[in-house]
């Protein structure tokens, strides 16, 4: 039976890495050079970017929306401690993987740039015999995106927040109660000309991540701030995508480790050509 490779499944598990990701990394503004904003914001949002830096990990309720109407949950750990990594559970059917795994959830790791995806053994192909599958970065995000979005400092919730400094506006919109906590919510328009490494990864055509985003050309980015300077809520739009992330608990994250290499078929190659078609 021949597999059916759909943006679904290999396009939501890579916007949750972009919705961690840096922007205003190299070539960006400086705070000094960009729109001047009010210093209580900027202090504030300094502080949430230090504290969730410091804490590496977090448990994380994401849903992604890929513009159908339709989100897909993934739930798990995240930790960017030392280097991106997550492990999380998303819904079978929504992700379109009936095909792949009898089970309702879809155990998804990423791990040093690569997904795996917790699998039924098939009976022929790349995956015979094999309990994951394997899809390198550079299947969604392209050889320079995945290049640049790799390693802890390029990919993190702490980075993303950094990225408000170099946005073109930013807004402090008040007090909001968010998953039963206190709030404050800001929001910020980041255009391509801050975006820094993030634009590689989801900005040039001819990647997977490209096609999901029509190539938006801003990302509005939202962030609620909670107690002890911790975001509650981070939410993010690339076009008709939308990638919410809600965080229950920071710290204390087990390893995230990939899965053996006798026991994992690798399917870059197949997804690489599949996007081509596709775009």
């Amino acid at each position: 039976m021949k597999l059916r490779y759909t943006a679904a499944w290999v396009g939501l598990t890579a916007a949750a890495m972009v919705a961690t990701s840096a922007c205003g990394s190299e070539g960006a503004r400086t705070a000094a050079e960009a729109v001047d904003k009010a210093d209580t914001i900027m202090a504030a949002l300094s502080r949430a970017t230090d504290r969730t830096e410091d804490l590496g990990s977090a448990e994380v309720r994401t849903s992604t929306d890929l513009g159908t109407g339709e989100p897909i949950a993934m739930d798990g750990t995240y930790s960017w401690g030392d280097g991106y990594a997550f492990d999380v559970e998303m819904d079978t059917e929504a992700a379109q993987m009936q095909q792949l795994t009898d089970s309702p959830t879809v155990r998804t790791l990423f791990v040093d740039g690569a997904y795996y995806y917790d699998i039924d053994p098939q009976a022929a192909g790349p995956l015979q015999g094999k309990e994951w599958m394997k899809i390198d970065g550079s299947a969604v995000f392209g050889e320079s995106g995945a290049d640049a979005l790799s390693g802890s400092a390029g990919a993190s919730p702490s980075a993303s927040m950094k990225s408000l400094k170099y946005a073109s506006d930013v807004e402090d919109l008040g007090k909001e109660n968010v998953n039963g906590r206190s709030t404050t919510h800001y929001r910020a328009v980041i255009g391509q000309e801050d975006m820094g490494k993030l634009k590689d990864a989801y900005g040039s055509e001819g990647n997977l991540l490209n096609s999901l985003t029509g190539g938006a050309e801003s990302i509005t980015m939202d962030v609620w701030v909670g107690a002890g300077d911790l975001p509650v809520r981070m939410k993010q739009e690339f076009g008709p995508m939308t990638v919410t992330m809600d965080f229950d608990k920071f710290g204390a994250a087990k390893k995230i480790v990939a899965p053996p290499a006798a026991q994992t078929g690798d399917l870059t190659e197949e997804v690489k050509e599949a996007g081509l078609q596709q775009g």
